[in-house]
C-alpha cells in the first residue's frame, strides 16, 4: 500500500517541448512600372529590385518564456519495510522539429526569384529598344552606303571629265603642231622657191661680183716667172709689182685680164697678163650656192734676178 501511495504521489517530469519559432510577418509593396523603357535599363532594374520587396521584421513580438519544470519530491524509504520501486519506462520527449528558414536566407531567395522572373513590360520595352537600335544602325549603314556610292560616282565623273579634258588638250596640241608644221613647210617651200628664183636670176645674169684674191681658190695656179728680156732692162734685186683685174666666168675660167696698176715696165705688164691666163679658178658662188661671174683683184710681185 505504501508503495502504491508513493507511486501515486510521484509526478512524472513533464518533457520539454520546444515551441515553434514564430515567423515575422512579411510586407509586400507593389511598384508600378513606367509606360516607356528608361534610357538606362540596367539602373532601372536595380532600383526595381530594391523596391519590389520590403521585408519588415516585427521585433516587438516577445520571445516565448521558458516553461518551469516541477521536479518530484524524493520519497523517503522506511527502514522497516523496503519499498519496491518499479522500473520507470524510458520516456523520450518527442520534440516536433520544424523546418525553419532564416530571414537572411529567405530574402535572397525571394530577390533571386524576382530577378529570375522578368516582367513582361520590361521585356517588351527592352525588345522595342533593341529593335529601334537595330533600325537606327541599319539606317546609318544605308546612309553611309549611299554617301560612299555618291562619292564613287562623283570620282568617276571627275575622272571622265579629266579624261575628256586631256583628250581635248591632246587634239588641240596635235592640231597646233600640225598647223605649225604646215606653216614651217610653207615657209620652207617659199624660201626654197625664192632661192631657186634667185639662183635662176643669177644664172641668167652675167653681172660680175667682186672678190678678193684671198677668197679665190685656184684649181690650177699659173706660173709667174720673170722674163729674161725684161731682166736686161731692170736692176738686179729689184721687186716689180703689178695689179691685175681678172674676169672669171661661171665655170672658173679667166675670160678677160686688165691692168689695174702697172709695174712701170710695159713688157713686164704684158707678160703678166699672158702668164695669168694659164690658171683656172674654182667657180665663185653667191650665198645661195649658185655660180656667178666674178671680178678678182690679183696683185703679182716679180723679183729681178
Amino acid at each position: 500500500m505504501l508503495t502504491a501511495v508513493a507511486l501515486v504521489a510521484m509526478k512524472p517530469s513533464a518533457p520539454k517541448v520546444a515551441l515553434p519559432k514564430q515567423t515575422p510577418p512579411i510586407e509586400i509593396e507593389l511598384v508600378s512600372l513606367p509606360a516607356a523603357l528608361p534610357k538606362e535599363p540596367e539602373k532601372f532594374l536595380k532600383s526595381v529590385e530594391k523596391e519590389v520587396t520590403k521585408v519588415v521584421i516585427d521585433k516587438s513580438t516577445p520571445a516565448p518564456k521558458p516553461q518551469t519544470i516541477i521536479k518530484p519530491k524524493p520519497v523517503t524509504e522506511t527502514p522497516k519495510q523496503p519499498v519496491v520501486q518499479e522500473r520507470k519506462p524510458d520516456i523520450t520527449p518527442l520534440v516536433k522539429k520544424e523546418k525553419t528558414t532564416s530571414i537572411a536566407q529567405e530574402k535572397p531567395s525571394q530577390k533571386q526569384t524576382k530577378q529570375e522572373e522578368p516582367h513582361p513590360a520590361i521585356d517588351k520595352a527592352i525588345s522595342e529598344q533593341l529593335a529601334n537600335n537595330q533600325k537606327v544602325n541599319n539606317q546609318q549603314a544605308e546612309q553611309r552606303r549611299l554617301v560612299a556610292a555618291q562619292a564613287e560616282k562623283a570620282a568617276q565623273e571627275a575622272q571622265r571629265q579629266q579624261a575628256q579634258a586631256q583628250e581635248a588638250q591632246r587634239v588641240a596640241n596635235a592640231k597646233a603642231s600640225a598647223e605649225a608644221a604646215n606653216d614651217a613647210a610653207q615657209k620652207a617651200a617659199r624660201a626654197a622657191k625664192q632661192a631657186e628664183e634667185a639662183a635662176k636670176a643669177a644664172a641668167e645674169s652675167n653681172e660680175p661680183v667682186n672678190f678678193t684674191a684671198s677668197s679665190a681658190n685656184w684649181v690650177s695656179a699659173p706660173n709667174f716667172s720673170f722674163p729674161e728680156r725684161v731682166a736686161r732692162r731692170a736692176n738686179s734685186g729689184d721687186t716689180l709689182n703689178v695689179v691685175l683685174i681678172l674676169r672669171v666666168n661661171k665655170q672658173g675660167g679667166i675670160d678677160n685680164v686688165r691692168i689695174a696698176q702697172s709695174s712701170g715696165n710695159a713688157a713686164l705688164d704684158k707678160e703678166a697678163t699672158r702668164q695669168v691666163r694659164s690658171g683656172k679658178f674654182k667657180p665663185f658662188t653667191n650665198n645661195a650656192g649658185v655660180p656667178v661671174v666674178g671680178n678678182v683683184t690679183l696683185p703679182v710681185s716679180y723679183a729681178v734676178p
